[in-house]
């Protein structure tokens, strides 16, 4: 059985100026892709989801069905695991980031190779601004209003995009993304701005007689300490998890949003290029290669995790565990939760 794969958006008033986006499925089959043309009169071309369901290019043929069977998986977990429906807000909808000009939604995913992703997407929608995406500083990519997301569109434009365009998202094994967060956030230096936001608050919190240079500057928060606040309950009653360390099934909805191509970072090469060429700039732009020596792997989440305890690796898997199990990622060897 297939995934509903076609959606209707409604909104409805809450408290007088209050709305929510209630995403409702409709349909088992697969929208029909619209045709897109281009600038030029008498001129057309496929959408990348033509491409993507009908595609003849002999070059795509392999990329496809390893990433359809991604597609398949991912339906299946969904119907598997469903609860109950569940309401969007437009506060869901801000990481897909919209590129009209050649009909695709990207859902980013921080420490999933997202800076490089939205180099691209600057490229792909600046009308020639922006050509090489290393060109772009990183903080500029993050810059809020470089890119548009779906949720500035009104509910028929919603709806209208998500039937039609070609939706992606990249993941990445869960343990690996949330060692990386925490290395990029706790241990460099220069994320003062992470360690008083939430470091102080999980020294006090989890640290028994904390020195008060600790207490005010937050910047030594340990391993073992980050995985005690994140399995605290009162973590999240207090508010969101930072979107660095949020599940990706949180952040994306890919039970409600049928994405069309799941990407992993641990194949990122070859899944970039499977995307560039169905939206037709391969030839034109290359998604850009990491050149990090200290790449979070799977050797080194075991490091981490070599000082959690049982009862807490066991605590964080469940937290992880809808991740593990909708993107196909196994149980890592090095957990002892038994």
């Amino acid at each position: 059985m297939r995934m509903p794969g076609g959606g209707r958006l409604l909104l409805a008033t809450c408290l007088g100026s209050l709305f929510v986006l209630v995403l409702f499925f409709q349909s088992i089959t697969r929208p029909e892709p619209a045709m897109r043309t281009d600038s030029r009169p008498g001129k057309s071309r496929r959408s990348p989801l033509q491409t993507l369901y009908k595609g003849d290019q002999p070059e795509l043929l392999a990329a496809q069905r390893s990433l359809q069977g991604r597609r398949e998986h991912l339906e299946q977990g969904c119907l598997s695991h469903k609860r109950k429906r569940q309401v969007l807000s437009p506060e869901d909808l801000k990481h897909l980031i919209v590129d009209d000009k050649h009909g695709l939604i990207y859902c980013y995913v921080p420490k999933v190779a997202c800076t490089n992703w939205k180099r691209v997407l600057m490229v792909l929608t600046s009308d020639g601004r922006y050509i090489n995406p290393l060109a772009i500083p990183a903080n500029e990519a993050h810059v809020a209003g470089n890119l548009r997301t779906l949720s500035e569109f009104s509910v028929p434009e919603i709806n209208r995009r998500l039937r039609s365009y070609l939706k992606f998202i990249f993941v990445r094994e869960p343990f690996e993304r949330l060692v990386s967060a925490y290395r990029n956030k706790f241990t460099r230096s220069y994320n003062t701005a992470f360690h008083k936001r939430y470091g102080t608050k999980i020294i006090r919190r989890n640290r028994p007689d904390p020195e008060p240079e600790a207490l005010e500057k937050g910047s030594d928060v340990s391993f073992p300490e980050f995985v005690q606040y994140l399995v605290d309950p009162r973590t999240q009653r207090e508010e969101p998890f930072n979107e660095h360390w949020e599940r990706v099934h949180s952040l994306c909805h890919p039970c409600l949003i049928h994405y069309d191509l799941v990407g992993k970072y641990e194949t990122l090469e070859p899944d970039a290029q499977a995307v560039l060429e169905l939206a037709g700039v391969q030839g034109t732009l290359q998604f850009p290669t990491s050149g990090k020596s200290t790449r979070t792997d799977g050797n080194m989440a075991a490091r981490f995790f070599k000082h959690i305890s049982p009862f807490y690796q066991k605590k964080l898997f469940n937290l992880y565990r809808m991740d593990f199990l909708l993107f196909n990622y196994s149980t890592p060897e090095y957990l002892r939760t038994r």
